[in-house]
């Protein structure tokens, strides 16, 4: 691996120049795209609201206007950090604290603005270039070449631009991953030139701080995101294997900074594990919303979206002729990675793509549905498969005769101007397919505005809640918006021009027609909701 240890000049300037794309890319644009129904739950939670506080004001069957949805949008002189944290509590306790907290704190010094709120993520996704290289230097032990090509990949992924771009903790936790991850190695202090073990123990203090670091970073990780439980499975499961399944000093210590992190985290894990007995025995459990989208297709066009992503569905051709071509690409450089490399590397790089991917995908594969919103949890595997990758193109631009250089300057070229393109493509859309069942929002705000005075009635139940709030940020001043709980009737008031039902289940759609001696028509539906016009028949209008 000595030729990984050179950086030629045309490598540094073009990291420098998609470093600075990247960092352009990350921060333009940042309320182009509709906030949407889970954005919205983040800045409740930042403010200390809860939904049912939300619902208890403005569902009452009130006709109210966008002003009464700023309430609930902005900061709070009577809520404080402990309001935060108890709205977690009581409605959201699978997320942790950390990032509402930091973003609590962050809204209060730049402001409630989409651009502001957003602005905190894109901040943390810079810190992604530097724990990379000190991954990249701890894994495969080289300086420059390896973790150059990392950070050039990682600066321009359509997949981290996107979550850089969302107003959620999504990014900061692979930030804690990556340095979670790094901690591990360097406490372990992998010996890549094979010496004798003894002659690479670190003296006391020194692991002692080592270890105190992975256990620091292990709790940043957990009370960013729950799912780092899984990425701690794979580093135990690293850790054993490497260890040949010997309770070592290396295991012990391991064990015992992981004991340290779990303790720290212990108060959450109380409250978490509380919420899911009751969700349990509760009368009312909700089952989770689920899409039908076919499932092979959709893992392949998730590996695909790490460097190649214009927002395409599966319903469109350009999937199925894209898609191979990036994960044959991945697959090999897994391929390459265990070939090429020891053990000690390849166990890593494999166990971080495959253990935290697992609880989601056998779920999916057992039940033959794909859940909504988790693609996010698929942060660890990106992470592997970009480094796969990244090892892969670092070494074979020097490996061969001039003809297969020249072919993987080629593909590394390629690559680099797909991730430009997608992230071009992305930045001037008003949604994305990552805006999960708030995608259709602007279309749907679209039709609403055409009309003279409309109202927007809707209810709290399911997605709607969340999606009338990220319509108001859509609409214009002129429409009226009338919330009701649950399914009662609404009182629809005179002079309003056009009359929508946002989402309405059959049954309610139905009773409000009949009480109104209406029809209602369908105007817009997509996999995750529908906008329906309340129209009286022609006959009752030319009476």
């Amino acid at each position: 691996m000595r030729h990984l240890t050179l950086v030629p000049s045309w490598l540094r300037f073009l990291m420098i120049f998609l470093l600075m794309m990247g960092t352009l890319f990350r921060f333009v644009n940042l309320d182009s795209k509709v906030y949407s129904h889970d954005e919205i739950y983040t800045s409740l939670r930042i403010y200390g609201y809860t939904a049912n506080e939300v619902k208890r004001e403005i569902f009452d069957g009130q006709v109210i206007s966008q002003d009464n949805f700023k309430k609930f949008q902005s900061p709070n002189l009577k809520t404080g950090i402990n309001d935060t944290i108890m709205s977690l509590i009581k409605e959201d306790s699978q997320h942790p604290p950390l990032y509402y907290l930091i973003a609590r704190f962050w809204v209060k010094t730049f402001g409630s603005s989409v651009s502001a709120i957003r602005s905190l993520s894109a901040l943390i996704s810079l810190l992604v270039f530097p724990a990379t290289y000190w991954l990249c230097r701890e894994l495969f032990n080289v300086p420059l070449s390896m973790p150059t090509v990392a950070i050039a990949l990682m600066s321009i992924s359509p997949m981290q631009i996107i979550y850089a771009q969302e107003a959620r903790e999504y990014i900061l936790w692979f930030v804690t991953i990556i340095l979670c991850s790094a901690a591990l190695l360097r406490a372990v202090c992998i010996d890549f030139k094979e010496q004798n073990e003894l002659e690479q123990q670190q003296k006391l203090p020194d692991r002692f701080a080592l270890w105190g670091i992975y256990a620091i970073t292990l709790i940043l990780s957990l009370y960013t995101s729950l799912w780092t439980v899984f990425v701690a499975f794979a580093h135990g499961i690293y850790i054993l294997t490497t260890a040949k399944f010997q309770l070592n000093e290396t295991v012990r210590a391991y064990l015992l900074a992981s004991v340290v992190g779990f303790l720290a985290f212990m108060p959450w894990i109380t409250i978490v594990t509380a919420d899911f007995f009751q969700f349990l025995i509760s009368a009312d459990v909700k089952a989770v919303q689920v899409s039908q989208t076919p499932l092979i297709p959709f893992w392949l066009m998730q590996v695909s979206r790490i460097f190649f992503d214009l927002g395409l569905k599966l319903d469109n051709l350009w999937i199925y002729l894209i898609s191979p071509v990036f994960v044959s690409l991945v697959g090999y450089a897994v391929y390459s990675l265990c070939l090429r490399t020891n053990y000690k590397i390849w166990l890593f790089v494999v166990a971080l793509i495959i253990i935290p991917a697992l609880p989601l995908i056998l779920p999916d594969i057992i039940s033959g549905d794909i859940r909504l919103n988790s693609e996010p949890y698929l942060m660890p595997s990106y992470l592997g498969i970009q480094i796969a990758v990244a090892y892969l193109l670092a070494t074979q631009l020097y490996n061969g005769n001039l003809l297969r250089r020249s072919i993987w300057h080629m593909i590394l070229l390629l690559i680099v101007i797909c991730g430009l393109v997608s992230c071009r493509v992305s930045y001037q859309a008003e949604t994305w397919w990552s805006k999960g069942v708030s995608y259709g929002n602007p279309q749907v705000a679209k039709m609403i505005n055409q009309s003279k005075r409309p109202l927007l009635i809707t209810n709290s139940v399911g997605i709607n809640f969340g999606n009338v709030f990220s319509l108001s940020y859509l609409t214009q001043p002129k429409v009226r918006f009338q919330l009701m709980q649950n399914q009662n009737i609404p009182q629809i008031p005179d002079g309003f021009s056009d009359i929508f039902l946002l989402n309405p289940a059959d049954n309610w759609r139905r009773q409000i027609a009949n009480k109104y001696q209406s029809q209602t028509n369908i105007v817009y539906q997509d996999e995750y909701y529908s906008l329906w016009k309340l129209v009286k028949p022609r006959a009752s209008r030319q009476g």
